[in-house]
């Protein structure tokens, strides 16, 4: 049972890795125009918050036997610090401010949570507390990935949710899904399952529209019939429609 609890980590950890390295194509992007445009940065400071809690939450001195949930959530803090370092870089002045506000908010939620924990709490209730705060932060996350559906259903197109995106938010929701229903952990089961299923559906979906054009508004996009801004990073390309931030690719993490 050990054996099999460490391999659906490793597994969910090389998936995890995948998906913490899908926004590459947009940074380059960002970086070659000097610009982030359309983009938005808010998707990568709330999984830098989500990536730091679940890292702090698989610190052996707050959940033992949780290291793998430590290492590839860390893995995913640096990656996602890069991002944050590179959009305020290139973010015009207006928009720097915002992503500064959001930063500093996100990092005084993580150092109230590192606290408390250290201080306040011991043993059983420090991982209990810690736990909560990480499933919650991953199961708020899942709103961001719901617009992008919602857009393939009322566009009839699946251009802007690739298939190996949504294939490997499925593989790592359930690996990891695995991994806490082995480990008897619901702090990493439960967000993991509701990413499992959410992978699933979007499976679906892409089963269901793949072969078919969608609908297409004024401007000859798929994406402006409900004028939201929702392309996937990993295609580098904005929509000019104002509305919702675009998918995080990582939003299912713990």
């Amino acid at each position: 049972m050990e054996v099999l609890h460490f391999l659906f980590g490793i597994f969910g950890n090389a998936a995890a890795l995948f998906l913490f390295l899908a926004p590459v194509v947009t940074f380059r992007r960002i970086i070659q125009k000097r610009s982030t445009e359309d983009f938005s940065g808010v998707p990568y400071t709330m999984t830098l918050l989500n990536c730091l809690l679940s890292a702090w939450y698989g610190l052996p001195f707050v959940s033992p036997n949780n290291i793998l949930v430590a290492t590839v959530n860390g893995a995913g803090t640096a990656v996602e610090s890069i991002y944050v370092v590179i959009f305020l870089v290139y973010a015009p002045k207006k928009g720097k401010a915002k992503m500064l506000g959001l930063l500093s908010l996100v990092l005084s939620i993580f150092a109230g949570v590192a606290l408390v924990s250290l201080l306040a709490l011991h043993g059983q209730h420090r991982k209990v507390f810690c736990g909560f705060a990480a499933a919650i932060f991953s199961i708020c996350m899942y709103a961001s990935p719901l617009s992008i559906m919602r857009l393939v259903i009322r566009t009839k197109s699946v251009e802007y949710m690739p298939f190996l995106l949504s294939l490997f938010v499925f593989l790592c929701g359930t690996s990891w899904f695995v991994y806490g229903l082995l480990g008897r952990d619901p702090f990493v089961a439960v967000p993991n399952g509701c990413g499992s299923v959410l992978g699933a559906m979007q499976l679906i979906l892409y089963a269901i529209y793949r072969n078919k054009k969608g609908t297409t508004g004024s401007d000859g996009s798929a994406a402006a019939v409900n004028g939201t801004k929702s392309s996937m990073e990993m295609n580098g390309k904005p929509t000019k429609t104002a509305g919702s931030q675009l998918h995080h690719p990582v939003a299912e993490m713990v």
